[in-house]
């Protein structure tokens, strides 16, 4: 279950860059348009897994759900959003894909965690195949907002990083919760922290809005991108490791790729396809940690129902 879980939401998440993009560049507010993403997937999920009696009205009004969701879901997605206005899916996907290096990090750093040189090595040559599946498709600019573009992403992976770490152990103080459940939560929180961004910051006149495009965007990015997308991110991160699910940033830049060649007939040059492989040599190269992780994580997840699925 945990490797079908983690292959699905690897397709997921590799799709949502473009998907932000395609809703930035047709006139969406970008905070905007992320916190109703969130919002509305947030508030549909909890309300499913209320009426099925799964979860508590008690976990909206606990501080350690406004942590998380400032950290994974505000920070991260304002980040992202806004700095796709300058610069391209590709450019936002290869720096995401910092995200579990700064979990290695700060996994050794903060909370004194052993790694393995098996592991660094694995997450290094992961990174390398990433560069080289995005480098030959991606320009490169000097400008100022390009180059604040990119600041913005990095600071939103440290903020990701640093949020799933601390979900993790929001999963296990309330194990007796669905993961499914604490993540609407979450998401609900950090929906609402987005909109609150927007309206102090952006101007929400639809006139030069792009209808189609831009809602094609926000009910995509919301019914596939987070419903499923994070929901599987939170099962999976409940029986393996923080660090193992976030390898999904990985396996994203190949996706865009693929789906530039398909949808826009990109040219996939031998340099593309040399990153893929490093990509995948990445991961067999982290297999045996994530072998042990899965063994903890039976016991981890057993107070986790692992009927949180009947929700797709």
């Amino acid at each position: 279950m945990v490797g079908i879980a983690f292959t699905v939401m690897c397709l997921v998440f590799g799709t949502t860059f473009l998907a932000i993009k395609i809703g930035v560049e047709a006139g969406m507010p970008p905070f905007l348009s992320a916190g109703l993403r969130f919002l509305i997937a947030g508030a549909l999920m909890f309300t499913w897994m209320w009426m099925k009696g799964k979860v508590n009205l008690s976990l909206l009004f606990r501080k350690e759900m406004l942590i998380t969701g400032a950290g994974l879901t505000f920070a991260t997605f304002a980040t992202l959003y806004w700095a796709e206005q300058h610069v391209s899916s590709g450019v936002g996907a290869i720096l995401s894909a910092t995200g579990p290096l700064m979990i290695m990090l700060m996994q050794t750093a903060v909370l004194r965690q052993k790694t393995s040189s098996r592991m660094i090595v694995g997450c290094l040559i992961g990174f390398t195949g990433v560069v080289l599946v995005v480098l030959p498709g991606v320009s490169l600019g000097a400008g100022s907002l390009f180059l604040w573009g990119c600041i913005a992403v990095l600071v939103g992976e440290v903020c990701y990083s640093a949020g799933t770490l601390y979900s993790k152990k929001v999963i296990h103080q309330f194990s007796e919760m669905s993961p499914v459940a604490i993540n609407a939560v979450q998401m609900m929180y950090g929906g609402a922290l987005l909109f609150i961004l927007s309206a102090l910051t952006e101007s929400w006149n639809m006139s030069a809005l792009d209808v189609l495009p831009a809602v094609s965007s926000v009910i995509y990015l919301t019914i596939i991108g987070s419903m499923v997308g994070h929901s599987l991110f939170y099962w999976i991160m409940s029986r393996t490791n923080p660090l193992f699910p976030a390898t999904w940033l990985y396996i994203s830049p190949p996706i865009a790729v693929g789906l530039g060649a398909i949808v826009y007939g990109e040219h996939v040059s031998w340099v593309t396809w040399i990153g893929v492989g490093l990509v995948i040599s990445g991961l067999l190269a982290m297999n045996e940690k994530v072998s042990g992780w899965l063994k903890k994580g039976k016991r981890v997840g057993a107070n986790v129902r692992t009927s949180s699925f009947h929700l797709f």
